[in-house]
């Protein structure tokens, strides 16, 4: 069965088992799921990540990420651009979480980076999700 909107699934994913106190959640794998989980990674949201080879496809294994005394790393996530309406946003018009204190992570003509490399570069694109 195809899915409609993956990156809204691995967010719910992520942020699911990251309540639940996880060590790790697996989804299936794809290249804008791996560069979010990069971003997620960067950022220090996550431990890391892992791509298995699987038969149908692959799997991305995400390890989540938390403080001492299984403190929580991720506050929320959301996700910004859906399938039904997406959302753009111009070098000038790139949105700051909580004051530039969270991630807004955006796909440009450059690959899927985070607000603040975005806002560097001069380039807008579409908003994919905020974490913070």
């Amino acid at each position: 069965m195809s899915m409609t909107d993956p990156i809204a699934d691995m967010l719910t994913r992520v942020r699911n088992a990251h309540s639940v106190g996880k060590p790790t959640v697996s989804m299936p794998s794809s290249k804008k799921l791996v560069e979010i989980a990069r971003i997620m990674q960067e950022e220090g949201y996550i431990q890391g990540f892992e791509i298995i080879d699987g038969e149908p496809r692959a799997t991305l294994e995400i390890t989540m990420k938390y403080g001492p005394k299984k403190a929580k790393t991720i506050r929320g996530i959301k996700r910004i651009s859906k399938p039904g309406l997406r959302i753009y946003a111009g070098k000038n018009d790139l949105p700051r979480v909580l004051g530039g204190l969270g991630t807004a992570i955006i796909s440009t003509s450059q690959g899927v980076m985070t607000d603040r490399d975005a806002r560097n570069k001069g380039i807008g694109g579409e908003v994919i999700a905020y974490i913070w």
